[in-house]
This record gives structure tokens, sequence and C-alpha cells, in this order.
């Protein structure tokens, strides 16, 4: 249907036709997604951690890495507006960031994600593939997605495959001179078992200085907490609040 062997208008047709495919794409492709809406969310939280020093960002679990270039994108909230790019997110901001958060300025001085299965977009395959993924009544979602495809394959972003578990402390030794690392993830550190936590949470320790940006889920609840950990301090601090795919965030 993305690409043009199918149709919606006789799903019927599509299904015994492709049967064979769609059977075997089911059976071994695990679903990979990449919510750039995301990145309206991690915006603030990301300026508010700036400390004048260019950034050494690591996404954990970033698929196609759409999320590892947030600073090339345009953001728009009730308080103001922040960036250029030729894709502008926005959503509902119940608690608004502070405007003044929204003049700060950063810069990226590297960009790397770690994936077990990272999806490369600047191929037709890949950014079929990421496509497949979203519903398709979601037409602004698709889009959204599109646009974003089009920022990454203008300089994409180092995309390393491997367990992040494992791999971290490598990343986190191969660090550039005068830099702020940022270690962030949406969605990504839930999967993990407890055993697994704390060897990540080890690996941040010992990588030290190093903050790092994790979601927290909540039973029942409809949203995330976005929280920054710090080390070697150990401080830990809630930033803010926002809906799965970033549609909403509340500030804290």
């Amino acid at each position: 249907m993305l690409d043009g062997r199918a149709s919606w208008d006789d799903v019927d047709a599509a299904l015994t036709d492709h049967r064979d495919f769609l059977s075997r794409f089911a059976a071994e492709q695990e679903v990979q997604t990449n919510e750039v809406q995301r990145s309206w969310a991690l915006l603030p939280a990301l300026l508010s951690l700036a400390d004048g020093r260019p950034l050494d960002l690591v996404e954990l679990g970033p698929s196609a890495g759409l999320n590892l270039v947030w600073d090339r994108y345009a953001y728009r909230y009730s308080s103001g507006a922040w960036g250029d790019g030729p894709l502008e997110l926005t959503g509902d901001d119940r608690v608004a960031p502070p405007s003044a958060l929204l003049g700060t300025e950063v810069r990226v001085a590297r960009r790397r994600g770690i994936d077990r299965h990272p999806i490369d977009v600047t191929t037709d395959e890949g950014a079929l593939l990421l496509q497949s993924f979203v519903w398709a009544d979601q037409a602004d979602r698709l889009a959204r997605l599109r646009a974003a495809v089009d920022v990454v394959r203008a300089d994409p972003p180092q995309l390393i495959q491997g367990d992040y578990v494992r791999d971290l402390p490598r990343l986190l030794d191969d660090r550039l001179p005068g830099t702020q690392v940022v270690v962030y993830e949406t969605a990504s550190t839930q999967y993990l078992d407890r055993r697994q936590r704390e060897t990540l949470h080890a690996a941040l320790r010992d990588g030290a200085p190093v903050t790092f940006l994790t979601t927290r889920s909540h039973p029942g609840a409809d949203y995330y907490t976005l929280e920054a950990w710090t080390w070697p301090s150990g401080e830990r601090r809630e930033v803010e609040q926002f809906d799965f795919h970033g549609s909403w965030l509340r500030w804290l």
C-alpha cells in the first residue's frame, strides 16, 4: 500500500495477493517505531540541562535516529518558539515550559545512537519500513515522520548496532573534550529487566560526568515522567510529564 502494490480500497485482495509476504513479515519483523513528536517534549528538558558547552549526545534505542536531530526542527509552545527547521513541532502544553528557557542556544558537537536493530532511513527500504508501522489513519503522524526523514537524510547521525546495556561504557569512554555528555531515551528502558537497569545505571555512574534523561512509566497512567539524573552528584529530579507520543506536556 505504501509502495503502490496494494490499495486500502480493496484490503481483502491485498491480504490474498500478498499473503505469503505478509505472513513472513509479521513473523520475522519486529515492530520498529521512531516517534519524532517526542522531540517536542524532549526539547525544553534538553535546554534546561545545557551549561554552555557543546553537547555530545548519546541516544539509547534511537531506531532511525529521528530524535537525535532534534535541534534541526522548529518548535512552538504557548510560551514561545525555538529553532527554524523545516519541520515544526507543536502540541498541547498544559503547563508550558518557561519562555526564558526557549531563549537558550545550544550546539551539538556529536550525535550517536545505539540500537539492536537501527533503521537506515537514507535508504528507500528503511524509510518504507519505518512508515509501515504508522497506523494508516494517522495522516499527520505519517507526514511528520516523512518530513523528519528528509531532515535526517541531509546529515545522518551515527547509528551503532549493539546492546546499549553492554556497550554504553565504551561510548562514554570516547568523549569529546570540552563537551557536555547527555545520554537520553524515550520508552526504551521500560523494556529492561531489573538487572539490566542496574547494569545501565552503574555504567552511567562510572562514566561520569554525564546527565541522563529517561522516561518513567506509571501503572495505569497514560503518560511518562521525564527525569534528569546527573552523575557524579547522583541528583535525580523530575522535569516534566508527557503523553506516550508527545502530543501534550506538563512542565514541572
